[in-house]
Order: C-alpha cells, then structure tokens, then sequence
C-alpha cells in the first residue's frame, strides 16, 4: 500500500486530515494505521528532544515503522512536522513507490491563531525556544505530491485532494 507524509507546521492541520481520510479509509474497507507524530513522540520516540539530530531521528524511526507497515499492505497516515526536506526524501526513498508527500502549506500566522496545543503563545511568552517555522527552521517539500493550503480549503476538500492521490 502507500504512505501518506503529512508535513507542515505545528497547528497546520496535518493530524485533522489525516483522521478524516483514517475514517473514509475504513470506510472503504481498507487496512490503516495513523502514525501521528504526537503520539509517536509519547511512545516510540519519548527518548528524543527536539535538537537537529533528534528531529531527524525521529522521522527517521517513523519513517521505518510506516515502510514496515506499508509495504505489508496497510496505508499508513503519518501526520508529522518533520521540518527538514533531506530527512523527509530520505524516508521517500526507504518507500520506493509507495509514498505521497502532502505539503499542508498553511501559513505561520494562521497557525498561529489556530495554536491548538498553545505552543505559539507558549514561544511569544518566551516558554518555548525551537518552534518550527518561528524560531526554528521549516523547510516545505520542493516536490510534494499533494498541496493543501487549509485556510483556503475545507476538511472534505482537503481530504479528497489527499484520496485523489492515493486512489
């Protein structure tokens, strides 16, 4: 089956997407998994920071785990900020064919207002350091298979964009 990269900024929408197209996915009667990278950060990860070497470490063991899963017929949903455009091909290449990137391309400033984990007002107050796309690096895909920019796009629209690719 396939992995689906969902790589934006924190608050972007990635996690939103990816449990509507979880639904629809299951719906359909398919094998899926979601590997959140919130989630993963609690279990598989909990031993990383948020360094440059521990952010890559960390898409790199998602990106192992999703192959393992996708290549044994599931389609594997990976909602993570993964910031950095080497360590995301270096995943697409561990998938071969079965990997679509989908850039959620939402601008820092409505993120902001989204802020759903407070992390963004966490970073103002002067409680945070390394925020991705603030005051640390985001660099978007140069080549992502799917765009979605979600303050322009509903959440159907967005994940028929995404079963668009896939299907």
């Amino acid at each position: 089956m396939t992995t689906v990269w969902l790589t934006g900024l924190p608050s972007a929408g990635k996690s939103t997407i990816a449990r509507a197209l979880e639904k629809r996915l299951l719906d359909e009667g398919r094998k899926v998994e979601v590997l959140d990278g919130d989630v993963v950060r609690t279990h598989l990860t909990k031993d990383l920071g948020f360094s440059r070497e521990d952010r890559r470490e960390n898409v790199l063991r998602i990106g192992f785990v999703a192959n393992l899963l996708s290549r044994n017929g599931v389609t594997v949903l990976c909602p993570v900020i993964a910031p950095y455009r080497e360590d995301r091909d270096e995943v697409r290449a561990l998938h071969e064919d079965r990997f679509v990137e989908v850039y959620v391309s939402t601008p820092v400033d409505v993120c902001s207002e989204r802020d759903v984990k407070g992390l963004y007002a966490k970073q103002k107050a002067g409680e945070l350091s390394g925020l991705t796309g603030v005051d640390d690096p985001y660099e978007p895909p140069a080549n992502a298979e799917v765009t979605i920019p979600t303050h322009e796009l509903s959440l159907e629209e967005s994940v028929e964009r995404v079963w668009q690719a896939i299907s």
